[in-house]
């Protein structure tokens, strides 16, 4: 008895060519770093999460200023780790439409004309963090990789299982407070900050508040925004709507980061970003065959 008639043997004999023909398409397919970067390894992408520095400022504390010499010693030693991971790109939580003045004031800088000191907002990781690392290895420029959307974690007030986002805020605040309050009593270094700021556990953490548990609140309203568009918004799903308008960010952020490879050839890059959005990021460009993400405790010392 034969299995196949002479039209099935035909049919199953055009299937197996089908078959071997796209084993051999896979299997001959130019992997995306290569078609990106021909005959190129992966781009090296470290992320260093940071809490805005300005806002980390009290007047009357000198312990919570930058500018200060302490601070500023600590911030050299913060400096002198990243540079270890000898980075041809410095990427900075500035959106492109800044990127005219941001080159004035770089160059400003490399020149010694620039007085962080005086300039409104010097405190901010942009300047201590990505001009004072790229002046150290002469890099040309800094690139602004932002892109608008941002907005408070506070608009998602009200829904069905509100508390348990009320209750992981509120465990957030309570693991995560200290880090600033020992900076400010002076008890912990710049360094010590920005470890502790980039352990796995604290990034899941806040990772887990900002695109996990809001998915669990539903049937209810954000409080309005001139960043989120209310007519939009899904009540049913208005946790998922909340979480939207975070990664919706994060993936133009992405984008800004991969065109920017693209235009510059980077092969080492940094990135200088909150570090509410680091897990994501992380996330994202791990599934990129183009790139590789750096293990950041790496390069912050011990």
């Amino acid at each position: 008895m034969h299995l196949f008639g002479h039209r099935n043997r035909r049919l199953a004999a055009s299937l197996l060519g089908l078959a071997l023909s796209l084993l051999g398409c896979s299997a001959t397919k130019t992997p995306l770093a290569a078609r990106v970067r021909p005959g190129s390894a992966p781009t090296s992408i470290l992320m260093l999460g940071c809490s805005h520095l300005t806002q980390l400022y009290k007047a009357g504390n000198p312990n919570s200023d930058v500018l200060t010499p302490k601070r500023q010693a600590e911030l050299a030693a913060v400096l002198d780790g990243l540079q270890r991971y000898q980075p041809d790109g410095s990427l900075v939580e500035e959106l492109p439409e800044q990127q005219g003045r941001i080159d004035s004031l770089y160059q400003r800088y490399r020149q010694g004309q620039l007085d962080l000191n005086t300039l409104p907002g010097g405190r901010s990781e942009v300047y201590q963090l990505g001009f004072a690392l790229g002046k150290r290895l002469g890099l040309a420029r800094i690139q602004c990789v932002n892109a608008p959307g941002g907005t408070s974690q506070s608009i998602l007030n009200a829904g069905q299982n509100i508390e348990l986002y009320e209750q992981a805020n509120a465990d957030w605040h309570a693991f995560s407070d200290p880090f600033g309050q020992q900076l400010a009593a002076g008890t912990s270094t710049i360094g010590q900050f920005l470890r502790t700021i980039n352990t796995p556990a604290t990034l899941r953490q806040l990772h887990a508040l900002v695109y996990c548990t809001p998915a669990r609140v539903t049937n209810g309203t954000l409080k309005p925004d001139e960043m989120v568009d209310a007519a939009f918004i899904n009540p049913k799903y208005v946790g998922a709507e909340f979480i939207s308008v975070f990664y919706n960010r994060d993936l133009k952020v992405y984008s800004n980061i991969v065109t920017t490879q693209l235009q510059t050839k980077q092969s080492r890059q940094l990135l200088i970003i909150g570090a509410r959005h680091v897990s994501s990021l992380q996330g994202i460009l791990a599934a990129d065959p183009a790139y590789r993400v750096e293990p950041t405790a790496r390069y912050l010392g011990r």
